[in-house]
């Protein structure tokens, strides 16, 4: 295996692993095993699991962003570039389970708060679509004048359960499904 090979293998285990068994439940000689490499190999691509657990994150997060913005209408009005955004995210959590619950963990654990605080608070340089959207949706008077925290909740709290509950089989989401809970989420953060 090349070193790219090994990288994205590893990527892969610890993914499904972290999936099924949580950060704690996935040991970095678990996931070694189930990428096909030694246990000291696993360091030479990572320095230690929190470097690992960041950068699958970061890894993630690099093949949803250009899922979302593929056809974007940034010069639409705001429900037509919310619902494209909200429409492409949740296709993307049905099609990829594995990366959502990822996600879910990821979001949910300290690794998640810090990187929320970052994103939520602008501490961090690079762009952010939805927070983007949603400043200048606060400042035209089209969304809701609260803080951004409580917009992404109304926006995303949703469309995560309703995902969540997709891939466990609650609920079988389809084109027209799918649009009227993106439509729903818009009505919850619409002034």
């Amino acid at each position: 295996m090349s070193k790219v090979e090994k990288r994205d293998e590893i990527f892969r285990a610890a993914l499904e692993l972290i999936a099924e068994h949580g950060f704690h439940g996935a040991p970095m000689a678990m996931i070694a095993e189930r990428a096909g490499v030694g246990a000291g190999t696993i360091y030479r691509y990572f320095e230690n699991k929190d470097v690992l657990i960041t950068e699958l994150y970061s890894e993630i997060e690099g093949r949803i962003y250009p899922v979302i913005m593929e056809g974007y209408p940034e010069i639409k009005a705001f429900r037509e570039r919310f619902l494209h955004l909200g429409t492409e995210l949740l296709r993307y959590f049905i099609e990829n389970p594995l990366d959502f619950r990822y996600l879910e963990q990821f979001h949910n654990s300290p690794y998640g708060v810090e990187f929320r605080r970052d994103r939520l608070l602008g501490e961090i340089e690079e762009r952010f679509v939805f927070r983007e959207l949603f400043e200048v949706g606060i400042a035209q008077q089209v969304m809701k004048d609260v803080p951004l925290a409580i917009l992404f909740a109304l926006a995303f709290g949703p469309l995560l359960s309703v995902a969540r509950d997709h891939i466990l089989g609650f609920v079988t989401l389809d084109d027209d499904l799918i649009a009227r809970t993106i439509e729903a989420c818009w009505d919850a953060v619409r002034r």
